[in-house]
């Protein structure tokens, strides 16, 4: 049974198009990359997953309970990080944790409460209040709310933004703990690089539609190219060729489609490992193929 099934789903505020009619899966136990630019439609999935909003028409269905005609047993099922931080202040993170296991009908949960507190960092903080925490603390006490009922589904939604380098790098090795605990993850982030190396499968939407849908390399290597950079024994001004960008500190540098090999380039250029001094790869990036799909 699929995590999250979004069947030709649609969401209208009046005359606006948040969501226009986006079909997706994601499969248990992986992680998937909701991307696109400010306004693209990924918190109005969100609102509608999580039963905040209702659709305009379509279907959601998470591990084959639809949202509409069984929320309660969709709210199990997910965790929830969303975007803004939400401020307690006068509870103490213990009591928060606890406040929320009772929400699930969960009234004893110390064992799971303390094993989320160690995860995030947070148990030498669980008797501070949260109007004490740091900025980075409450972002974590946000990942722990949301894992306190052992959820199937996790909803991250921009879970790492305004945060410091060493807390993303923690949360993102958390979510692959969680991953590989079997764990289903729905990410919208706007830092692609996290993207390329934490999910599976990834879809772009612009403008409330989705633009493309896959595997994150398979959509890496169509719709970006690698960059090669080649530097010649001898002296040479140019080098002719369709792929040709510019020379730089010595280096002919080319951009070739993902799929090309390096064999195809040097053919065409008609150069043997002889004429060869060095060479430089880059592959294409996810960022690059973002670009390019919404560009389209």
């Amino acid at each position: 049974m699929n995590a999250l099934e979004l069947i030709d789903l649609k969401k209208n505020y009046g005359a606006l198009s948040a969501v226009k009619g986006v079909t997706l899966t994601i499969k248990p136990g992986e992680i998937f990359g909701l991307l696109g630019p400010n306004g693209a439609g990924k918190t109005s999935i969100i609102s509608i997953v999580t039963t905040l909003e209702k659709p305009t028409s379509g279907q959601v269905k998470v591990f084959g309970y639809d949202v509409l005609k069984d929320p309660m047993e969709t709210k199990r099922r997910i965790g929830v990080v969303g975007q803004e931080i939400v401020n307690s202040g006068f509870f103490d993170v213990y009591e928060i944790l606890e406040f929320m296991s009772g929400y699930y009908g969960i009234l004893k949960n110390k064992e799971r409460i303390e094993y989320v507190l160690h995860k995030l960092g947070l148990y030498e903080h669980k008797n501070k209040k949260v109007k004490q925490l740091s900025g980075g603390m409450k972002r974590r006490l946000m990942v722990a709310k949301a894992l306190v009922h052992k959820p199937a589904l996790l909803l991250l939604d921009e879970p790492t933004a305004g945060v410091d380098i060493s807390l993303r790098e923690d949360l993102w090795s958390f979510v692959r703990e969680l991953q590989q605990e079997g764990m289903s993850i729905l990410l919208t982030t706007h830092y692609l690089i996290e993207a390329q190396e934490l999910c599976h499968h990834i879809g772009i939407m612009d403008r409330g539609q989705l633009k493309c849908v896959g595997p994150t390399a398979q959509i890496i290597e169509q719709f970006s190219s690698k960059k090669i950079m080649i530097k010649l024994r001898t002296d040479r001004d140019s080098l002719t060729h369709k792929n040709f960008l510019r020379k730089r500190d010595g280096f002919f540098e080319f951009h070739i489609p993902s799929h090309d090999s390096m064999g195809n380039l040097f053919r065409e250029l008609s150069l043997t490992l002889e004429d060869i001094d060095d060479i430089k790869t880059e592959q294409g990036s996810l960022e690059e193929a973002f670009k390019h799909v919404v560009a389209k």
